[in-house]
């Protein structure tokens, strides 16, 4: 398991620019003044108050680092899978994924204060169950990064977010929205967001053997562990005031579950904002 209960998380503190930006964001849009509205020669997304062109500024370096954090996720994964197979894959993407997946942390604030239009409830049990089974399942236990899961997950992730941040990218930073990439962009979830699930809840219930024989046999690591779900749990405001130590295994199981319900709900989410966005693409 863990090497010591000492051992720090890489990724805890890994988002201070990226928290401080939605921060003075909040700020601002609550202490400026009303402005005059741009002339026609301004750009739209860089129109009114100071705070619209730190927006832009910041959406913009945003979506692009992230979206050379997944590129390289997806480069490593497709070299590490023709060269060494699918148990050399996280070996390779394991430090640009645990970056690229906890910087997914911002969108929680960025949606939280409006700085993006995603909603909420479709940002939070994403965010949140792709970091509980990026750090505390497969970074966690060891016995699940040579699963041939692994190398699903990566790649329905890194795909997705590929072309998910370049399209970001393209839109804050320069205005622009080819059709191609907007079609990419709301059609191939609809095969590599079933398959993304699938891998996350299969390599859930391959840690979660692990977890009896950590608690039981490794307390030391146990411990770390339990830490490290506890902050997993705590973006859902699940495990700020328990101590998880020694109930790994049912907090596990009990978020595992809300996979059923929450399924179906981001699903008919996405394919709603597809048919809306293409619909309006077309009529444009």
């Amino acid at each position: 398991m863990l090497p010591a209960v000492q051992r720090k998380f890489a990724g805890h503190n890994m988002l201070g620019f990226f928290a401080w930006v939605p921060r003075w964001w909040l700020v601002k849009a609550t202490t400026l003044k009303p402005r005059p509205q741009c002339l026609p020669p301004c750009n739209s997304s860089m129109a009114g108050d100071d705070g619209s062109v730190v927006r832009w500024l910041y959406l913009s370096l945003y979506n692009w680092v992230t979206f050379f954090g997944w590129l390289q996720v997806l480069y490593h994964a497709i070299l590490a899978l023709l060269g060494g197979g699918h148990e050399a894959v996280y070996a390779a993407v394991k430090l640009p994924l645990l970056f690229s997946q906890t910087a997914a942390i911002a969108e929680i604030p960025h949606s939280i204060i409006g700085l993006v239009r995603s909603p909420i409830s479709a940002t939070l049990p994403q965010v949140c169950g792709r970091i509980l089974v990026t750090w505390y399942i497969v970074w966690s236990f060891p016995e699940t990064q040579s699963h041939v899961l692994v190398t699903s997950l990566v790649l329905s992730w890194s795909i997705t977010e590929v072309i998910r941040y370049s399209f970001f990218g393209l839109k804050e930073a320069f205005g622009i929205t080819p059709f191609w990439l907007l079609w990419l962009r709301y059609s191939t979830f609809t095969v590599l967001y079933p398959i993304g699930l699938i891998s996350e809840v299969g390599l859930i219930f391959t840690a979660m053997p692990h977890m009896k024989v950590s608690e039981l046999k490794k307390p030391e690591a146990h411990v770390a562990q339990a830490q490290l779900l506890n902050w997993v749990t705590s973006l859902t405001y699940l495990g700020n005031n328990f101590n998880l130590q020694g109930r790994s295994f049912y907090i596990c199981a009990g978020l595992t579950s809300l996979y059923i319900p929450g399924f179906p709900y981001l699903y008919r989410y996405m394919l709603a904002q597809r048919k809306k966005v293409l619909s309006k693409a077309k009529t444009a």
